[in-house]
């Protein structure tokens, strides 16, 4: 079953044209279904009226994210968005959770079948607690928004709703998703056409010039030990929460940021788990964001990766982290040092499926994925009269083939957000010989916390 929108007001008449990351997203998502999905989940002391949900799932559904994909059979011109005319309706479960079961009814909230050319790419859910409170999730695949568009849309959309405002496409931030594709689509894709054969061969060019820029190596994974799982397994995924100020005060006595802190417990954790060697240099990706005001790109994120060294026995060096994060950004302000992989988008746009495909299956995921949202709890977190006691953002891990796990070679995962008060961070750990439960993540992240003074509650 899907929910019909409004019908689509008036818009611009220049394509929404998709970007070499969403097209890597949507091609991934055809070998890989809603692989890559993000999620926010709320939860609430008081019980919120399903209703309220509904208001706000209309203005989801004619906002930033109600987005379908239309491609084109044009040689060269890209696919372009439209706005999504139908969603997946809001999923509300009829019977109240037991409080223990509230981190496992998030985890599966995100197991969502989506389409990105029909615009079925989010959804919303909810459901009552046993204790009295409410829990709340939205899912949406990476084809249809990075984190900053996540938050762009629910923004918005909340904003709309706070205010009493009715869903309107044309009045909310749905209008920068772009027009139907009406007359004139052929010499619009002539032109799209021309401009990507240009850009391949600019991009060839910079890559050329680029050619002895260096990335940061990745470390590989030892194959042992393999401990025995299902042949599907679930990546061991915890939320744990630490006091803003604690953490403040102890990145700041080692010479850090708190973005350095976040990296340090990340490298702490890899290197506790057994997965890395004393004095290993890991890889750290750590996504950045380049949305601007109005910016109507689904996904407008690029990647920062540095090298930080491990050392067993001791915390991370967060001065290091410090320098190397402040040369990365510096680095990717100038083309010049920018690697040739990133110059060669418009080249990796013109290749068909079957050949990303064949790539897809023999590329590695980050083995340190460190992802900071900032203080983005206190914008969202007021819904309708309710205020959420905790707000999470966190990019999925679905359950997947355990040998899958072990042949792209995932590492660990960790989405950090924070209100006035309170950091969370959702950690997930995506080995399956090192990170076999939650419970021993949960242990490993004890320790690393302990070596740094900090003090957990893990949900």
């Amino acid at each position: 079953m899907t929910v019909t929108a409004p019908a689509v007001a008036a818009a611009p008449t220049t394509l929404n044209r998709i970007t070499a990351d969403d097209d890597l997203f949507f091609k991934l998502h055809s070998l890989y279904p809603n692989a890559l999905v993000n999620q926010l989940a709320y939860r609430f002391d008081e019980r919120l009226d399903p209703e309220l949900l509904r208001r706000w799932h209309a203005h989801l559904a004619t906002g930033f994210i109600a987005r379908r994909i239309r491609t084109t059979r044009f040689p060269f011109a890209r696919a372009h968005w439209e706005p999504a005319t139908e969603s997946l309706p809001l999923v509300w479960s009829p019977t109240p959770l037991p409080d223990s079961e509230i981190l496992s009814w998030f985890l599966e909230q995100a197991a969502v079948e989506f389409d990105p050319a029909r615009g079925l790419v989010w959804q919303l859910a909810g459901a009552h607690t046993a204790s009295g409170g409410t829990v709340v999730t939205l899912v949406a695949s990476h084809v249809a928004c990075d984190g900053g568009g996540m938050m762009h849309a629910i923004v918005d959309a909340l904003d709309r709703l706070n205010r009493g405002a009715e869903p309107d496409r044309a009045a909310s931030a749905g209008r920068l998703v772009g027009p139907v594709a009406a007359g004139g689509r052929l010499a619009a894709d002539l032109g799209d056409a021309r401009a990507q054969l240009r850009a391949v061969a600019q991009g060839v060019r910079a890559a050329r010039r680029a050619r002895g820029v260096r990335e940061p190596a990745r470390n590989p994974r030892p194959a042992e030990p393999r401990l025995p799982h299902a042949p599907t397994w679930q990546a061991a995924e915890t939320i744990v929460q630490l006091e803003l100020a604690e953490w403040d005060a102890v990145a700041a006595a080692a010479g850090g940021t708190t973005n350095g802190l976040l990296v340090g417990v990340a490298v702490g954790l890899l290197g506790r788990s057994g997965r890395i060697t004393d004095g290993a240099d890991v890889r750290v990706d750590i996504p950045h964001s380049m949305r601007r005001p109005d910016d109507p790109r689904a996904n407008a994120t690029t990647g920062l990766p540095i090298s930080v060294t491990y050392r067993a026995g001791a915390r991370a060096d967060l001065p290091a982290i410090r320098a190397a994060l402040k040369a990365a950004g510096l680095a990717y302000q100038d083309p010049a040092t920018v690697p040739p992989i990133q110059h060669l988008q418009p080249v990796q746009m013109l290749l068909p499926k079957v050949v990303l495909h064949r790539f897809a299956r023999t590329a590695k995921a980050p083995e340190c994925l460190c992802t900071n949202m900032g203080r983005t709890a206190q914008n969202i977190a007021v819904l309708g009269p309710h205020r959420a006691r905790d707000v999470i953002m966190r990019p999925v891990v679905n359950p997947g083939p355990v040998e899958l796990f072990r042949q792209v070679e995932v590492g660990v995962n960790l989405a950090f957000s924070c209100d006035d008060d309170t950091v969370t961070l959702v950690v997930t750990g995506g080995d399956p010989d090192r990170f076999p439960t939650r419970t021993a993540l949960q242990d490993l992240l004890r320790a690393e916390f302990a070596a740094w003074g900090l003090t957990p509650r893990f949900w």
